[in-house]
């Protein structure tokens, strides 16, 4: 097996790089590379026909619904922060181009989650390995902006709805982007933000109207991160991030104090 290609040893890490190539998510050197260490190890190389296989066969997942009475809900929810802000201008020709990759963008993030099953520890386990994932990547982001009126509405166009886009640049807490994960089979939005040299990201669920909010943030740490959940009854959040459980703390406590 080659040595000192910058790759990374252990077996996890390695087959997250693979879900990454196949993804195209990887930079040129970084993909040659891998590339080398397969054709070196049929092991790897095993493991990246297994995925381009289950990438395939996930491909024509179809995606999920968001009832009316609840787009209806959340747009009335919206209507005081519309009201305090310029409008968003309409999509430009890029936006309605991009639109037309909405099926592939989602097909290929589903690959890695396709046998993930969805109960409470599976959901932070996936979404511990998403964020590990995100750290390996050459871009942890699938849309890099800073500007909210950027990175929502391209969230809401790949997933049908995500909740605020807040920048926190003035707490220490900037805003670098958005990215789709997908739990099980379910695309959700994610916001990525940066602080000092630590990214925490924050995935967000649509609730149902009768969800109780979680009042008190919960510590569901996992997978060597620090990884808090709280509901407010239109969605149910998780921030993580390697960062000091403090530091995480206050970001959540800032997060949902610009939301309300």
């Amino acid at each position: 097996m080659s040595e000192g290609d910058g790759l990374p040893t252990n077996p996890a890490d390695l087959r997250l790089l693979i879900h990454a190539l196949v993804d195209g998510e990887l930079d040129a050197v970084t993909a040659l590379m891998l590339e080398r260490r397969m054709a070196e190890d049929p092991a790897l190389a095993a493991e990246h026909a297994r995925i381009v296989a289950l990438q395939a066969a996930v491909a024509g997942l179809p995606r999920p619904d968001v009832s009316e009475a609840f787009r209806n809900r959340m747009a009335a929810l919206g209507t005081q922060q519309a009201a305090r802000r310029p409008a968003l201008r309409s999509f430009d020709w890029r936006a309605i181009a991009a639109s037309i990759l909405v099926t592939a963008v989602l097909a290929s993030s589903t690959t890695y989650w396709a046998t993930i099953r969805t109960g409470p520890d599976e959901i932070t386990q996936a979404i511990a390995s998403g964020h590990r994932r995100s750290l390996l990547a050459a871009s942890p982001v699938d849309v890099a902006s800073s500007d909210r009126h950027t990175v929502k509405p391209w969230l809401d166009a790949r997933v049908g709805l995500s909740p605020p886009a807040i920048d926190l640049a003035k707490d220490g807490f900037a805003l670098i982007g958005g990215r789709v994960e997908v739990i099980g089979d379910r695309p959700l939005p994610a916001l990525v933000y940066r602080h000092h040299e630590h990214l925490i990201t924050v995935v967000a669920e649509p609730q149902a109207g009768d969800t109780a909010p979680v009042t008190v943030a919960v510590d569901l740490s996992a997978g060597g991160f620090s990884l808090v959940h709280w509901t407010d009854g239109a969605f149910s959040y998780w921030a993580i991030s390697d960062t000091e459980r403090p530091e995480l703390d206050d970001f959540v406590v800032r997060f949902r104090a610009a939301v309300r």
